[in-house]
């Protein structure tokens, strides 16, 4: 099975997904379950998106090039 590669902006909106779950009283290993990616895989992108936002995300994009 081929491992995928998820996009910047899946990432900050799986991130999202996450957070909206744990605000409505879900644990957070079951919201991370729950968006289909591994509880390693969250933190890891937590530390690299955090508060990153849609517009930070495109910016950050654009200074890359």
């Amino acid at each position: 099975m081929a491992n995928k590669r998820h996009k910047p902006e899946e990432i900050v909106k799986k991130l999202r997904q996450v957070d909206v779950l744990v605000g409505q009283g879900v644990q957070r290993v079951d919201a991370i379950r729950e968006v289909r990616i591994t509880e390693q895989t969250y933190y890891r992108w937590r530390k690299q998106y955090g508060g990153m936002g849609t517009d930070q995300l495109k910016e950050l994009k654009r200074l890359q090039k």
